[in-house]
């Protein structure tokens, strides 16, 4: 696992268990009938983040005919906003809200730059094209799968610390965090049907001496 955004009010129990999101900050350019399209793709942990994402790229394209955007935070989907910035209605941020919506992806913002080609698209054009510049644009950049994990603190002496930070990586747990004082403090990212297994195997490693504390939920990678 990865490290990522912690668990906010998406991360319910009941709530979904993992969701999709991009890799990483890209854009990918596509061109009809003479037309730019320049689709820029972030993760975003909030809305403001998503805002911010937005905000940057218009800065960065100040002659550009428009700047179109949609994004959705939460695992569940719970914040969808589209914008088509000057586009018909529902010809641009619609049409790129529901291509991240059909290809599933979470915590995620687009920015379609349209460079006018000097022929008009028609509403049906302007809706393949900017959807089609997400989904292009999705597959260049790439997705990935996150998990809900439990935060999980270990504290142990540091007679048995090293060992035992060897031991969690060789048995591939997300080690995210060693910290150094009186004594040590392991952090770890576990799926909560494993807690039971693993306080049993850490009593087992440590001979019954490292202390184990349950935080809260985030979501990593897969």
């Amino acid at each position: 696992m990865q490290q990522e955004q912690p668990a906010q009010q998406d991360q319910r129990p009941e709530g979904p268990a993992q969701y999709l999101t991009v890799a990483a900050e890209g854009v990918h350019e596509t061109e009809v009938n003479r037309s730019r399209f320049l689709c820029a793709l972030a993760p975003a942990a909030t809305e403001t983040e998503a805002q911010e994402f937005i905000a940057r790229v218009r800065k960065q394209h100040p002659g550009a005919n428009h700047n179109c955007s949609a994004y959705v935070i939460g695992a569940d989907a719970s914040i969808q906003k589209a914008n088509d910035d000057g586009e018909p209605g529902g010809t641009a941020g619609v049409p790129m809200l529901q291509m991240l919506l059909r290809r599933e992806v979470r915590y995620v913002v687009a920015v379609v730059t349209r460079y006018f080609g000097g022929v008009k698209l028609g509403a049906g054009g302007l809706i393949r094209a900017y959807g089609g510049a997400v989904g292009e644009a999705l597959d260049a950049v790439g997705t990935v799968t996150r998990r809900r994990f439990r935060l999980v603190t270990v504290t142990v002496g540091h007679e048995r610390a090293g060992r035992l930070e060897n031991e969690l990586r060789a048995t591939g747990r997300e080690v995210r965090e060693v910290r150094y004082g009186a004594e040590v403090g392991i952090e770890l990212g576990l799926p909560d049907e494993e807690l039971a297994d693993f306080r049993s195997w850490l009593a087992d490693a440590t001979a019954g001496t490292a202390r184990i504390e349950v935080g809260g939920e985030a979501f990593g990678t897969v």
